[in-house]
Parts: C-alpha cells; sequence; structure tokens
C-alpha cells in the first residue's frame, strides 16, 4: 500500500479527463481493502470521472456511470467489489442503511461515496476528497483533500 496521493489540508490541480482517472488509479493503490472514500463537488466536477479511474484501475473494464437514479451501483473486480453510492437524492440516511449499506460496505474491497455529507461521521477514518471546477478553465479540476 503507498501513501494518498494527498495528505489532508493539501490540494491540486487535474488538468483534463486522464489526469482524474490518473488521480483515481492512484487512489485505488493507495486505499488499503475495506476502505471508505468521501468524494464531494458540484455537479458535474468529476466525481464520477474520477471514480471510474479509481474502478478501472481495480481491473473492472466495463462503463461506469453515474449511480444518482440507482443510488448504488455496484462493480466486480478481481481484487473484490467496489460499492459506488450517490446519497444526492437521499432525504435522510437510513434510507441508505435500510439498502443493506453497511452489509455492502462491509463486504466492498472499495466503497465510494458521492454527497456522503450524512455519513462522515459513521467513517471518521474515510479520506473526503472534494473536486472543484476552475473558473475560466472547464476541464481543469481543483481537487482537495479535506480529511
Amino acid at each position: 500500500m503507498t501513501e494518498l496521493p494527498l495528505r489532508a489540508g493539501e490540494t491540486g490541480l487535474l488538468y483534463g479527463q486522464e489526469q482524474q482517472w490518473a488521480f483515481g488509479a492512484a487512489l485505488a493503490s493507495a486505499l488499503p481493502a475495506g476502505s471508505v472514500l468521501f468524494l464531494e463537488g458540484e455537479l458535474g466536477a468529476g466525481k464520477t470521472t474520477l471514480t471510474q479511474g479509481l474502478v478501472s484501475a481495480l481491473g473492472f473494464t466495463e462503463p461506469v456511470t453515474s449511480p444518482t437514479y440507482a443510488l448504488m451501483n455496484a462493480y466486480p473486480t478481481p481484487t473484490g467489489r467496489v460499492l459506488h453510492v450517490d446519497a444526492y437524492r437521499t432525504r435522510h440516511p437510513a434510507e441508505l442503511y435500510e439498502m443493506d449499506l453497511e452489509e455492502l460496505i462491509a463486504g466492498s474491497r472499495l466503497s465510494v461515496i458521492e454527497w456522503g455529507e450524512a455519513f462522515y461521521s459513521d467513517y471518521p477514518d474515510a479520506p473526503i476528497v472534494r473536486l472543484l471546477h476552475k473558473e475560466g478553465e472547464p476541464d481543469v479540476r481543483q481537487v482537495e483533500r479535506v480529511r
């Protein structure tokens, strides 16, 4: 296992989709089995793009899509399942827990949760990564590790 690409409080810039994928791949290789990763960022900031790189780096070769309407997508990889959760449309965390979120996380190699602020206290060791648009540069994202 290697160190995460950013330490808590650090920021960087990602130039284009390839660097977003590469950052996701770096996270995949650094996060130990059973980890939870929270992704923050406005709509279109690249949370799913980063997740595509992460899941691809773990050996999943099919399309990775946003779970906005399904709420959860599971991707089987050679190293174990990657759970991709989008909590944006939920009104209360209990909605996802009623869908066996806790058990799904426990059985996953890695769980990525977008819009997961309501779950931060349930997973206090999970890193939080924030992606932001860079004004005037549509292909550039600022990435910050919040914790």
